[in-house]
């Protein structure tokens, strides 16, 4: 969008790409008062995606050990694609919501063993 200045889907994308981002880090999307090179989120994110211990090292401190670490890299992957560069990398919001019911099914199945165990 900020380039073309044209909502269309794939811009949903990106811009759903972009709050799974703030989920995970905990950072706003932009930030100027952070050091140089930190101040994008996308920007700053975008090449750490690909390695499972700089997804990690991002992870919002107020999250930890509340995560699956699978589940993490997933969401992390996920979001890698949603915010590609190039609109045409980018998925479906369909294929996005794909992806996503697995980990919810997963993690609300997770829950109701949990509770059910007590």
């Amino acid at each position: 969008y900020v380039l073309t200045g044209h909502l269309t889907t794939k811009s949903d994308v990106y811009s759903f790409g972009v709050v799974l981002l703030e989920l995970i880090t905990g950072r706003v999307p932009v930030d100027m008062k952070r050091p140089p090179g930190q101040g994008v989120l996308v920007s700053w994110a975008l090449p750490r995606l690909t390695d499972r211990d700089k997804v990690l090292e991002m992870v919002d401190p107020a999250l930890q050990g509340q995560f699956s670490t699978k589940e993490l890299i997933q969401v992390a992957a996920i979001a890698a694609m949603c915010v590609q560069p190039e609109a045409d990398y980018r998925p479906f919001m369909t294929d996005v919501v794909q992806s996503l019911v697995p980990l919810v099914r997963q993690r609300t199945r997770s829950k109701i063993t949990t509770s059910s165990s007590f």
